[in-house]
């Protein structure tokens, strides 16, 4: 009985000392437990019973029917209830169709459980009054997570393994995960609840050999024993190891941010220069952040998305990187960006169809509202924003169109001989490839005359025998879309 006493409170000094050392619930009035009815969380609500009254904070218990194993799953729901009856706990106990929202969203089975499993944690939360959650996650999971990430080709970040506490987010819903006893082993949860005559449910689907978790507890730890019987602890240190670096290169990324990284819209803007002069390590960590920003976690972020995007930075401008969740890493010039549409950072809207300028007159674009006057010489004023030009009337003609840029266009850049193609003179220019096809361009029947911004035609300029002019002012009516 004084071993059972001892083993016991061993766990709960654990457990304990690992929530304090971590702030895992500083200033929690309420704490949501989830419990599945195993060995683990069964520990976890117990210990937690236990030391409610040292932490300060009240319980609700939740746990969710996925629906998957049939009697077997209603059977575990029974049995929380009673638990949570005999303990004194208030809980919430629910089902949800798991398969029919793996089929909906098209997960793998594991992926719609987590989903769903995760949604109902924090919807109970939220009604709790809480944004935690502690589950029952032990070292041997702890192992296991960095065991998988190795598999699947992890960087530092996955080889920190499970965390004391993480945050989960979706659209709608976000918590905070604790887990409590990750310095406590699988076969001691199991002893303690021996020890306790608490009687938790065997989740059979554990037996599987079909989810990769599975594989690597049943088979592969016990392989890698017979390479290191120590191997449990090799992988914890590497862990820790890992967590310190993560840690230092964090410090680095908030201090660097500012300098390298600004955000305009819905885009990350990245300094090309300064983030090539970056080591290997900080560039992959500064792309995790700025990718975070933008999708608000990293869950399908895979280490060969950030590899792919290392492999590509001194690509010609206009390369694209497709991304999970639609997000874009595109390549330009002086910058590389990170967002869902690029072409949002142009300062010009998007033009949706060849439009006919009014000589004089005033026309509206989408977007646009253009001024054509028709001026002497001696009325001409200096401009240099780009959006007004004066042309030689006599040779523009009245008859002007204004589109955005097609296959084969040729002009003639003011101050140059013969004609180019217009993509030439864009790659030249270095208009951002995401811009080129926003770039009004004003034509005649028989050429460009103006490519707005940037240059006008030089077999259109004024010259001195120049009599009557043609003034274009562009203003834009809305912001860039």
């Amino acid at each position: 009985m004084a071993n059972t006493k001892k083993s016991s409170a061993e766990i709960m000094g654990r457990a304990l000392r690992l929530t304090r050392e971590q702030g895992l619930i500083t200033g929690q009035p309420k704490l949501v437990v989830a419990v599945s009815g195993g060995p683990d969380s069964v520990c976890l609500l117990h210990v937690l019973v236990k030391l409610r009254e040292n932490l300060g904070l009240g319980l609700h218990v939740a746990h969710l029917d996925h629906q998957l194993r049939g009697t077997e799953s209603e059977a575990d729901a029974r049995y929380v209830a009673d638990l949570t009856r005999q303990l004194d706990i208030p809980a919430t106990i629910e089902r949800r169709d798991v398969r029919a929202y793996q089929a909906q969203h098209r997960l793998s089975p594991e992926e719609a459980a987590r989903e769903v499993r995760y949604n109902f944690l924090a919807q109970v939360a939220h009604t709790a009054g809480t944004d935690r959650v502690a589950v029952g996650h032990t070292v041997d999971d702890h192992i296991e997570t960095i065991l998988m990430h190795l598999i699947r080709g992890t960087g530092t970040r996955g080889m920190r393994g499970l965390r004391p506490s993480s945050r989960w987010q979706s659209p709608g819903n976000s918590l905070t995960i604790i887990r409590p006893l990750l310095t406590v082993s699988r076969e001691e949860t199991a002893n303690y609840c021996r020890q306790h005559r608490l009687k938790p449910r065997l989740d059979l689907s554990n037996l599987s050999l079909s989810p990769l978790r599975n594989r690597i507890r049943q088979q592969l730890r016990p392989l890698l024993q017979n390479y290191n019987p120590r191997v449990a602890a090799a992988l914890l240190r590497a862990a820790r190891i890992a967590v310190e670096d993560y840690a230092f290169l964090d410090k680095e990324v908030t201090r660097l941010w500012d300098e390298i990284a600004r955000e305009q819209g819905d885009t990350v803007i990245l300094d090309k220069a300064k983030f090539l002069r970056l080591p290997p390590a900080l560039q992959r960590h500064l792309l995790r952040a700025a990718i975070e920003k933008r999708l608000g976690d990293l869950k399908d972020i895979e280490t060969r998305h950030i590899e792919g995007i290392l492999s590509s930075l001194n690509k010609p401008a206009g390369k694209k990187i497709s991304l999970p969740e639609g997000l874009i890493f595109t390549i330009e010039y002086d910058d590389f960006l990170l967002g869902a549409d690029p072409a949002a950072l142009s300062p010009y809207p998007s033009l949706t169809a060849e439009s006919a300028l009014k000589i004089p007159g005033r026309t509206e674009l989408a977007g646009w509202r253009v001024t054509a006057t028709m001026i002497v010489r001696k009325q001409m004023k200096e401009t240099d924003n780009g959006l007004i030009a004066c042309f030689d009337l006599a040779k523009t003609g009245r008859k002007l169109t204004v589109r955005s840029r097609r296959p084969g266009d040729r002009f003639q850049p003011l101050g140059l001989s013969q004609p180019k193609k217009l993509n030439e003179f864009m790659i030249d220019r270095k208009i951002p490839n995401a811009w080129r096809q926003r770039v009004p361009i004003v034509c005649s029947p028989e050429h460009i005359l103006w490519v707005i911004g940037w240059r006008i035609d030089e077999r259109v300029k004024i010259a001195a025998e120049t009599e009557k002019v043609l003034r274009l002012e562009f203003k834009r009516t809305q912001p860039p879309l």
